[in-house]
């Protein structure tokens, strides 16, 4: 049982694609990231080229883990053995690659922080918990306004809710408009819009293997409170239910109460706790 380790993102689709396919809600976002890769380019991420592994456990189509990183950004790790997870700390360590941590399901995301400390410190760094719905329930009644699809006159604006979004949840920026262009074409990023503005948004990923994931969700500070993301979320869930998504996913912050019972009372149900570790 060893790990391959590539930064050919052919050769890891024909290696691991299967296994990551067989199970799509638990593979989310490393499905999710694979084909942005793969549709927007391999420095979509980050300058630094991405890398790839994944083991395998007996036969030559017997993979049963892997991973994905896009420096700057923590190492992706899929659902694996933890005696997996040890293995690739000292796999990645070795290389002396600069690991900056990982982001997994809370028993990986331990068993490798464990090896790991053989070589460096680990801090915890974000909670988070996934959450598949079941019913959706949209906000009774409903705040002023109405969703509508993002369009390129947008684009701006959505420039500074992804930006800021992403520095309340402390991961880095988005490296330039490549994803957001994307999303505005395939109709993937909804609106809410009151009085004449738009006061909240709500994206979806591209549908794979039947999955889609809300992401991400954001209003503006200042007009917090009122509904907004609740409702654009609910209106963005039924568009990727009615584009044919078998099931949608979202992420949570635990440390966010208010965001967790919002969703919660949309429909959404816990499926995992995540952990983000940060290595120094």
């Amino acid at each position: 049982m060893t790990w391959t380790t590539t930064r050919d993102l052919d050769a890891f689709e024909a290696a691991a694609g299967d296994f990551l396919r067989a199970r799509p809600a638990e593979h989310t976002v490393l499905l999710s990231v694979v084909s942005s890769l793969r549709v927007l380019g391999v420095d979509v991420y980050g300058e630094a080229a991405p890398s790839f592994g994944w083991r395998r456990c007996g036969g030559p189509a017997a993979v049963d883990a892997a991973y994905v990183w896009t420096p700057p950004r923590p190492v992706l790790l899929s659902p694996m053995p933890d005696g997996a997870a040890a293995d690739l700390a000292d796999v990645l360590a070795a290389a002396r690659a600069g690991v900056p941590g990982v982001n997994a399901g809370r028993a990986v995301a331990e068993a490798f922080a464990a090896a790991w400390r053989r070589h460096g410190t680990v801090r915890p760094a974000a909670r988070r918990r996934l959450h598949r719905l079941t019913e959706l329930t949209p906000p009774d009644p409903a705040p002023p306004g109405a969703a509508r699809r993002a369009t390129p006159a947008d684009r701006e604006l959505l420039r500074g809710w992804f930006a800021a979004f992403a520095e309340d949840i402390g991961v880095a920026a988005p490296r330039d408009a490549r994803a957001l262009d994307d999303r505005i074409a395939d109709g993937r990023c909804l609106l809410w819009e009151a009085g004449g503005r738009p006061v909240s948004m709500a994206g979806i990923t591209r549908t794979l293997v039947g999955t889609a994931r809300v992401a991400p969700v954001y209003t503006p500070p200042e007009l917090r409170g009122r509904g907004y993301a609740g409702a654009v979320t609910a209106a963005v869930s039924q568009a990727a239910k009615d584009s044919g998504a078998q099931e949608v996913l979202l992420f949570t912050d635990l440390a966010n109460p208010t965001s967790n019972a919002l969703y919660r009372r949309l429909g959404y149900r816990p499926v995992e706790d995540y952990l983000v570790l940060t290595f120094e």
